[in-house]
């Protein structure tokens, strides 16, 4: 028997299961229908089945989709290469079809590669991370498209931190392919909303705008939980990882090791110089970090993978990081500026701001970019 009146008994609702724009495929294969096509994919480019997944290109080959040519992001096609390492053109061994680096000579698509291409897909899974590349390869192949009149479908997917806007925002001078543009550095917009804002806002070269068709989210919020099933990037193992990055990714620019050469990327930050405690690690080469910082060395650190899930970005560590390294070492390095996108927060930690001081500091570009945001929206 029910112990509680029939009055005060709610009904528990599964959420709906979030449908990727992959997944949608009558509203996008009537496109595709005739037309040379190429695709813009990692391994993070998939259909997702009852039982698993199978590859997007692999299914539409399969559907005898004309596929010519694949291009790859910063890790390559099969997602393997290390961070910053050059990605080199070459062929699939799944299909032998010709795969051109976007993250080796050339970032941007030329005319020459997009010859005789009628359509160009682009469908790969983000982060919603300002320094995290996958957007700026998205802004060099709409502009590309654009150029040469090719029309270009992004297809949807969720973004794990989705649920938030922080951060320094990107100051123009200060723009590189770990941030093109002046948004926070957590910007809460999947990749199909920031695809509508690169050609609203006209950030393309010459003002040029992509012929852009969107295949959007189903059963999607900015608030919703997503597991990411296959890992991104080989440095973002899990959902903990991901939810971190924000935060640890800005050790990037430093002399602190994050992670790198462990099985817990993202979720501990240490260094050799560290005062001694009960947590230490020892960075080695591994999938994804051939030459971690610190290799080989006892490392001193913090390990973060119990902490709650963050709905914000955590300076306090950054600054924990800067006092604990002597002041013979060398704590900011070149790249920390491209990843902070603006001088200011290296200035801010150097003369002792606190994180609240740091924090409003951020507030003027952070509401002055959800105006922006807003017009471009597709889920609540």
């Amino acid at each position: 028997m029910n112990s509680f009146p029939e009055s005060n008994v709610i009904a528990q609702t599964q959420p709906k299961e979030i449908v990727v724009g992959a997944n949608n495929m009558k509203a996008y294969l009537p496109l595709l229908a005739g037309k040379n096509i190429a695709v813009v994919a990692n391994q993070t480019s998939v259909i997702f089945k009852k039982n698993g997944y199978v590859h997007l290109v692999d299914s539409l080959l399969s559907l005898r989709v004309n596929i010519s040519k694949v291009f790859s992001p910063e890790h390559g096609f099969r997602g393997i290469a290390d961070a910053g390492e050059t990605v080199t053109d070459g062929f699939d061994l799944r299909t032998d079809l010709p795969i051109v680096s976007l993250y080796g000579k050339n970032k941007k698509p030329s005319s020459d590669q997009l010859k005789g291409i009628e359509m160009v897909i682009f469908d790969i899974q983000d982060v919603g991370v300002r320094f995290y590349t996958y957007t700026s390869t998205l802004h060099y192949v709409m502009e590309a498209c654009a150029e040469n009149g090719i029309p270009l479908i992004v297809l949807d997917r969720p973004n794990p931190n989705g649920h938030y806007i922080d951060g320094p925002t990107l100051k123009i001078e200060n723009s590189s392919f770990l941030g093109m543009h002046p948004i926070p550095l957590v910007y809460g917009m999947t990749i199909g909303e920031y695809a509508q804002m690169i050609n609203g806002e006209r950030w393309l070269k010459n003002k040029v705008s992509s012929k852009l068709t969107v295949i959007p989210l189903k059963n999607y919020t900015h608030q919703s939980d997503y597991h990411i099933p296959i890992k991104p990037s080989p440095n973002l193992p899990n959902d903990k990882a991901i939810n971190l990055y924000p935060s640890l990714g800005l050790f990037e620019g430093t002399i602190i090791n994050a992670g790198r050469g462990t099985e817990n990327q993202f979720q501990q930050y240490g260094a050799p110089f560290f005062p001694e405690s009960e947590f230490s690690y020892t960075p080695q080469p591994n999938a994804g970090a051939k030459f971690p910082k610190h290799l080989g060395k006892l490392c001193y650190g913090i390990d973060l993978k119990n902490t709650v899930k963050l709905n914000n970005i955590n300076i306090d560590w950054l600054i924990d990081a800067y006092h604990k390294t002597p002041k013979s070492e060398q704590f900011f390095g070149a790249t920390f500026t491209a990843h902070a996108g603006t001088t200011e927060l290296e200035n801010q930690i150097k003369s002792g701001m606190t994180p609240e001081e740091i924090f409003n500091s951020w507030q003027p570009g952070i509401e002055l970019f959800k105006k922006v945001r807003i017009k471009y929206l597709l889920y609540e």
